[in-house]
């Protein structure tokens, strides 16, 4: 009876030492999957980070060109492009004058 007793202790040992190995191995393998993705996660928000600079940088040349086509444009806009200008001064100068006061 002892005999058989001990053995299937050292058979339930055998498999709680076989199932324990198969548990680190899986970490093991999570573990560098794991590591993989932080790089990718890294390396992705430097991707995204360098386009949104990029992106900045065309939008502001849009918006230049889109002031020097206003100034640069047909008589028509050319007008409306003085009118602002004048509208900016007057608002300037009507500042300024508070100012003083």
């Amino acid at each position: 009876m002892l005999h058989t007793s001990m053995g299937n202790i050292i058979q339930v040992v055998d498999l709680v030492a076989e199932k324990l190995q198969v548990l680190l191995e899986n970490y093991a393998f999570l573990q560098e999957e794991n590591d993989l993705l932080i790089a990718k996660v890294s390396s992705l928000e430097t991707q995204l980070l360098r386009e949104k600079q990029q992106f900045d940088s065309i939008e502001r040349d849009y918006q230049s060109l889109k002031i020097a086509k206003t100034i640069a444009g047909s008589s028509k806009d050319s007008t409306e492009t003085k009118r602002k200008i004048n509208a900016l001064i007057r608002e300037i100068d009507a500042c300024i004058s508070q100012l003083s006061e």
